[in-house]
């Protein structure tokens, strides 16, 4: 409940939005998130419906190699003769697939250490802040690219090493995050009275730093996506699921572009980047909403006016 003064001495009570209510009025008031919720719900509405809508077998071979668009074909024919709206279809399913489930495990890390580091300090921040460091300074897409290589190309590789790599900067925002909400006065009459850890961290810090994990979560999302594409298009993706880049991956090594079939590489680009783009407006819209910090950073030169001098009017500005 959020606590509005209207006159001296009277005071009303709100209703304080639900997290519901806050992503609702975030896709009606900003453009940019309606734009992004749109995107992705149509992207993943395709992908899980795929095996209904689909208009053809995912390898089923219903025309030549490279076939041009066409009514019974509007997207046209990959290398092997099979549908691209077939293709594009489960192929987005996979890469969305990889990419929440990278986020998952990344998200999991990264908040583990952001909030264990930003709760006790001392010794234990200093370590793991310094673990989080070396990792954030190794360039990812090349490590991502030996890391794949030495365990083999698996879907489930994959998302172990986007995950293991995509933690570093969840964790030192959660970590700055949860260094203020543990100097907060509930916080510490809760742990003067006597109560745990555990229950300081579930009761009090975690619902703090809720809102800005979920706005990092989704911007997470599209990064995962864009790393599972350049692993699946350097070759180094599962072989038997196809992805987004393993489809641009093999239009490429089938010379796509010389035998004029455009299509087979830019349709899965521009799946790519809608998915990336829908991720991006709805994970900055989520953090500008949930984070009033980002809010008020933001100065508009027709709002902005210095305030009075103590003691004088308006007249002394």
């Amino acid at each position: 409940m959020s606590v509005v003064v209207q006159e001296p001495g009277i005071v009303e009570a709100t209703p304080t939005p639900s997290k519901g209510g806050v992503l609702w009025k975030t896709i009606r008031e900003r453009k940019s998130a309606a734009l992004g919720a749109f995107i992705l719900l149509v992207l993943v509405l395709g992908a899980v419906l795929a095996p209904w809508i689909a208009p053809y077998g995912l390898h089923e071979q219903v025309g030549p190699p490279f076939g041009a668009p066409s009514w019974s074909h509007p997207f046209g024919l990959d290398d092997g003769g099979i549908d691209m709206l077939t293709l594009l279809l489960w192929a987005t399913r996979i890469s969305i697939v990889v990419g929440l489930a990278a986020t998952f495990v990344a998200m999991v890390i990264g908040g583990t250490v952001g909030v264990a580091a930003g709760y006790f300090g001392g010794v234990t921040d200093g370590v793991l802040m310094r673990i989080t460091d070396f990792f954030l300074v190794i360039p990812d897409v090349p490590l991502m690219i030996v890391v794949a290589a030495i365990w083999g190309p698996s879907l489930f590789h994959i998302i172990i090493v986007i995950g293991i790599l995509l933690w570093t900067s969840t964790a030192r925002v959660i970590r700055a995050q949860v260094l203020s909400v543990r100097q907060r006065v509930y916080v510490k009459r809760a742990r003067a009275l006597g109560a745990g850890h555990l229950r300081i961290v579930g009761r009090h810090v975690l619902p703090q730093i809720a809102p800005l994990l979920i706005a990092n979560t989704v911007l997470t999302i599209a990064v995962a996506i864009f790393d599972e594409t350049a692993l699946a298009f350097l070759g180094l993706g599962d072989p038997s699921r196809i992805s987004l880049g393993k489809m641009i991956e093999n239009a490429f090594q089938r010379a796509a572009i010389s035998a004029g079939a455009w299509w087979a590489i830019v349709l899965p680009g521009i799946v790519i980047v809608l998915l990336i783009l829908g991720c991006t407006l709805m994970g900055q819209a989520l953090e500008d909403t949930l984070n009033p910090r980002l809010r008020v950073a933001h100065i508009g030169a027709r709002t902005f006016r210095l305030r009075p001098l103590v003691g004088r009017g308006a007249e002394a500005l």
